[in-house]
């Protein structure tokens, strides 16, 4: 195992090589909604925490950002990186499969931000440690949803990337759940290309209307 530190707009992020590491796909999530004063924000997936604190790097008015990771290596990256930013007090790990989250998270949050893992299929060529973040072993679309608004607030924000293909199946699960799309952007590698992902982002309990943006290019993936 190697530990590498990255320098991202300011702040540090640990990684491990062996572990899942982030792709630009995360920063362009943290940056595809702003804060509202007083936000408490929840990062579901969150891996070795990049999208919260990226996010919480780039907003003012984020009250507390409280990163979700169920594989334990990956929890206590996150909490390294926290404490290695000096942001013990403005963060909170929580080392849990999203299916079992405790009560005490009940709409408790005003903003979620999930990078989940979106493609279908077994290990492939991923290894034990990272086939978890990249593929729907251990959680589901309909899980990540039922989750998220389980801890919204009414009138909550959920903003998630997933797979381009699948934006029908994304939009329908998320309206089943009482999240309204109220925004969406496809993500193509290069101008013109195919896009290869969707950013999404619903409100919970909204009213029908969804917003779609021109689609953007991802130059750094």
């Amino acid at each position: 195992m190697q530990t590498e530190e990255y320098l991202l707009d300011g702040m540090k992020i640990l990684q491990d090589s062996e572990q899942y590491r982030f792709t630009s796909d995360a920063v362009l999530l943290a940056r595809f909604v702003t804060a509202k004063k007083g936000e408490r924000v929840a990062d579901f997936c969150s891996g070795s925490g990049v999208v919260g604190l990226h996010f919480f790097g780039e907003n003012t008015g984020v009250e507390h950002v409280t990163l979700f990771e169920m594989q334990p290596v990956l929890a206590r990256m996150s909490e390294k990186s926290v404490a290695l930013n000096g942001l013990q007090e403005h963060f909170t790990v929580e080392n849990v499969r999203l299916q079992e989250i405790p009560a005490r998270y009940t709409e408790a949050f005003s903003l979620i931000l999930c990078n989940p893992p979106y493609e279908r299929g077994g290990f492939s060529s991923a290894s034990e440690q990272r086939a978890p973040c990249r593929r729907e072993l251990t959680l589901t679309l309909e899980e990540l949803c039922l989750a998220a608004a389980k801890c919204l607030k009414f009138g909550g924000r959920f903003a998630l990337i997933h797979r381009a293909d699948r934006v029908a199946e994304v939009l329908y699960t998320l309206h089943a759940h009482r999240l309204e799309p109220k925004k969406l952007q496809f993500v193509a590698g290069k101008a013109g290309a195919k896009p290869y992902a969707v950013l999404v982002m619903a409100v919970k309990g909204g009213k029908p209307g969804t917003e779609v943006l021109p689609a953007c290019a991802n130059t750094r993936n």
